[in-house]
């Protein structure tokens, strides 16, 4: 099937028309599709990130009906309301080659929804927050990167990816709360991404320090960066985690998330 769609290959400083097309679709309640612009916003700390824009030229402005990236073997993409997805799927081909086996958010045809890895989609409701969360600056940003290296092993995530990702054109976009010890030393982070007033923000990404597990750090972190995304017009926070993560489903149903859906990635059927 012929698309007949126009697909842009956006580099990280022209990534600001489709933060504003995911920003504009994204639901109240939880974010559409496979990408938050808070998925964009974590994308663009690295300098080699690419974004990719569908606009459907037959429309009288060109509208743009779709936004994608490849996040290692996976197609993530938020489709406009109403938007072809059989044209879509055409037009992603050139992206699924062999290797590049799942995508999420865009059905494709002769593909099959993988039921052994749901990802489950959790929503917090706005309500009163009282923690010891402060907010993350260029002051800040040492300690907030050190949690993270901690939280997730073999990160390569550094000040300059930090400053690359609060420099891009969804750094606005940012919200961050950083936890300490008693001592004052860094236990926990978490970075919230907004989308709009009256629009679903997204967590993404949130670690605890190693060291300090277990002393309700993680759930303030999350606590106080939900409040912050709500104090800007959030109508709710969401967060995906993978359902076999058992530690993830704990802070979160602590911090008042509830699971509204489950998502499962399409993937390319197995032959033979």
């Amino acid at each position: 099937m012929a698309s007949s769609l126009v697909q842009h290959r956006l580099s990280p400083a022209d990534t600001g028309p489709a933060l504003r097309e995911l920003s504009a679709w994204t639901p109240a309640d939880a974010p559409a599709g496979g990408l938050h612009p808070g998925d964009v916003g974590w994308l663009l700390r690295l300098d080699d990130a690419a974004v990719h824009l569908w606009t459907d030229p037959r429309s009288d402005s060109a509208s743009p009906v779709a936004v994608g990236f490849l996040d290692g073997p996976v197609l993530r993409v938020t489709t406009a309301p109403g938007a072809d997805l059989g044209a879509l799927a055409a037009d992603a081909e050139d992206l699924l080659v062999p290797g590049n086996d799942w995508c999420d958010g865009l059905p494709v045809p002769g593909w099959e929804p993988d039921r052994e890895e749901p990802w489950l989609v959790r929503s917090w409701t706005p309500g009163p927050v009282s923690g010891r969360a402060e907010a993350v600056g260029e002051a800040e940003a040492a300690d907030r990167v050190l949690v993270h290296r901690s939280a997730f092993e073999g990160s390569t995530f550094g000040i300059d990816r930090w400053r690359a990702m609060k420099g891009s054109p969804a750094g606005h976009l940012a919200v961050e709360r950083l936890v300490r010890t008693p001592a004052g030393d860094p236990a926990a982070a978490a970075t919230g991404w907004f989308a709009g007033a009256g629009r679903c923000g997204l967590l993404e990404p949130v670690g605890t320090h190693p060291d300090h597990r277990g002393h309700g750090y993680g759930r303030d972190a999350v606590l106080g960066t939900c409040a912050a995304l709500a104090d800007l017009g959030a109508s709710a926070v969401a967060v995906l985690t993978p359902a076999r993560n058992t530690a993830a489903a704990a802070l979160y149903r602590s911090a008042g998330f509830t699971v509204v859906r489950e998502n499962h990635d399409w993937t390319r059927a197995r032959r033979g």
